[in-house]
């Protein structure tokens, strides 16, 4: 979440022009500052844009991670056999069997970690994408509703000890997003390719 906190940050506080003169005015009373809270991350899953990007995300990487699971499968039936046959095996047909269990293990290693990466990165543009989006949505609802601050509390950076559930806007923030940005009822959309990984330079599998 750290680039979205870098996109959301400007946002995090919004001065109102109007609050400001009042409470700057010689003589006259300072104007009540009103805050408010949002949690961001939650607003972003639970929109309905969210939940789609979510499920199209899951559904993009399913087959890698049936490759994963299968990859596991063999590693677990090598060592089972490697455990059965302790009695039976040669010294050489022991160390082939390691060796085996050896090699799978490192591609099981390395394609995880390609998926992780590849699935953060996936997962990270969506985030950004919606981030703007929310940005907008967030900055028009402060200076409508009159608000002078409105703090992130899913953010470790701006932590929020205690708000009155009256000051919270993220139901507010979901349900207009879902408004200006509805999704369309049909099938699920086409998953984004992912570029396949180019094979490291002198690998051993």
């Amino acid at each position: 979440m750290k680039s979205l906190l870098a996109i959301l940050a400007p946002v995090l506080l919004l001065a109102i022009p109007a609050v400001w003169a009042q409470s700057s005015s010689v003589g006259a009373p300072a104007a009540p500052v009103r805050i408010g809270v949002v949690n961001l991350q939650l607003a972003i899953t639970s929109t309905a844009e969210g939940k789609k990007a979510a499920a199209d995300l899951q559904s993009q990487f399913a087959s890698r991670q049936i490759e994963l699971e299968n990859l596991q499968k063999q590693i677990d039936d090598v060592r089972a056999s490697l455990q059965a046959g302790q009695a039976t095996l040669s010294s050489d047909e022991k160390v082939g069997i390691s060796n085996e269990g050896a090699r799978l293990t490192r591609i099981l290693q390395r394609k995880q970690q390609e998926m992780q990466e590849d699935f953060s990165d996936a997962q990270q543009d969506t985030v950004n994408r919606m981030g703007l989006k929310v940005v907008d949505i967030l900055t028009k609802y402060a200076k409508i509703n009159g608000f002078a601050i409105i703090l992130d509390n899913s953010s470790q950076q701006t932590p929020v000890v205690f708000g009155l559930n009256q000051i919270d806007v993220t139901q507010d923030i979901i349900r207009l997003y879902d408004q200006s940005f509805p999704v369309k009822i049909g099938g699920p959309a086409a998953p984004r390719p992912v570029a396949p990984r180019p094979p490291a330079a002198n690998a051993n599998p």
